[in-house]
């Protein structure tokens, strides 16, 4: 390793300086977060305001799923009114704060509502099925919910690159044909058909860099944000598709919405448990009494934060096995190790944070770690040739 290279493997410690304290003032305006989102529950539980909005819908209307949609829509919007100045802050006001956002306000707040929109749609869909089944299947609704879900995420997998991700960013080919055939050749030697090389313009939101491969089947593509293209040379780049690229020949992503369905179904059954006591306790007339729903979001958000250690240590665990792959397929380790080095200075990540940190927090192995193992391999000869996946 050359001088000059060896300057590139060591971080900017003003960007880690800085990361230090974006990670601290994130992690405590998620608990506050989370302490509001509980607040907002228990009082709506507590203080019987589940009951007198049911009692003031039912006013209105005496249909079930109009109920559910009306009183959905309107703890959304009272939350989303109630966490705005968190919203403000987290999402504008911090990553201008630190130089990682280039949106002005305007725009900001425009992505938000459509965010907010997309996510109350699909929401939506979520809650009547729940409803549906909890009245239709009382006994065995958690289960076929998670069936449900597990369908749902599916389709959502394949949607998402289609119909969603151009909702917030505009997505091109890549003009650089070298650069696209390199990539493309990569993949099929990974066995992946891809649909082509696009370009993300991340650029007009943040300066912050990413790539992916998104999609499922016919929908599966190439994408490269234009931050991450102003940036890193071509070997760079190819170690981060590389490991992209090691989700797919080791089927994370169905492993991962199969864990998820199993998470997803452990919460459910946990609503399960308490509607049963709940009816009684809050005296709600049946589990499908729409004041209940309150209780029923309070539960599955306790039981996510609670699991989110387990998701998140499933999750570094295949990521560290698509690093391990990319080096093994790009045979590169120094080239890793660089563009592992700059994503975490320049998207603001805190290269080696601290340990019980990672644990709770870290869907992805720390920086430093991931650094480590590329030296790792480059000195124990580890590095021979991947096999290609078959098609």
């Amino acid at each position: 390793m050359n001088e000059s290279s060896a300057d590139q493997l060591q971080p900017d410690q003003r960007r880690q300086d800085a990361a230090k304290r974006y990670a601290g003032i994130r992690r405590r305006l998620y608990l506050v977060d989370l302490a509001l989102g509980a607040a907002f529950g228990l009082l709506l539980i507590f203080g019987g305001l589940g009951a007198s909005l049911r009692s003031a819908f039912l006013g209105w209307t005496g249909q079930q799923f109009l109920l559910v949609a009306v009183m959905l829509v309107v703890l959304s919007a009272a939350y989303a009114i109630l966490l705005s100045p968190l919203s403000y802050l987290s999402g504008f006001r911090l990553p201008h704060r630190f130089g990682l956002s280039t949106q002005s306000f305007p725009a900001w707040l425009w992505d938000w509502i459509k965010g907010a929109a997309l996510s109350l749609g699909l929401g939506l869909i979520v809650v009547e099925v729940v409803y549906y089944l909890l009245g239709a299947f009382p006994d065995l609704w958690w289960l076929l919910a998670a069936i449900a879900m597990l369908f749902f995420t599916v389709v959502l997998a394949n949607l998402a690159p289609v119909l969603f991700v151009p909702l917030f960013y505009k997505l091109s080919p890549l003009g650089d044909a070298d650069l696209a055939g390199r990539l493309i050749r990569l993949a099929e030697r990974a066995g992946a058909h891809v649909g082509g090389v696009f370009v993300m313009d991340m650029s007009s939101k943040t300066t912050a860099a990413n790539a992916a491969l998104m999609g499922l089947g016919n929908t599966r593509r190439i994408v490269l944000g234009d931050t991450l293209l102003a940036r890193y040379d071509p070997d760079e780049i190819e170690t981060v598709l590389a490991h992209e690229l090691g989700h797919h020949v080791h089927a994370d992503i169905p492993k991962g919405i199969a864990v998820q369905s199993l998470l997803t179904l452990g919460g459910f059954y946990a609503v399960h448990l308490v509607l049963g006591w709940g009816v009684g306790y809050f005296g709600y007339a049946a589990p499908t009494d729409v004041a209940a729903m309150p209780l029923l979001a309070l539960v599955i958000g306790a039981f996510g934060v609670v699991v989110m250690p387990l998701g998140n240590a499933f999750s570094r665990r295949i990521e560290t096995q698509a690093d391990r792959y990319a080096l093994r397929m790009t045979a590169k380790p120094e080239a890793f190790a660089r563009a592992m080095i700059k994503l975490a200075d320049q998207n603001l990540s805190e290269l080696q944070p601290p340990r019980w940190v990672e644990l709770l927090f870290y869907d992805h192995p720390a920086a430093a770690r991931r650094v480590q193992l590329a030296r790792d391999f480059a000195g124990d000869g580890g590095l021979q040739p991947h096999p290609r996946r078959p098609t």
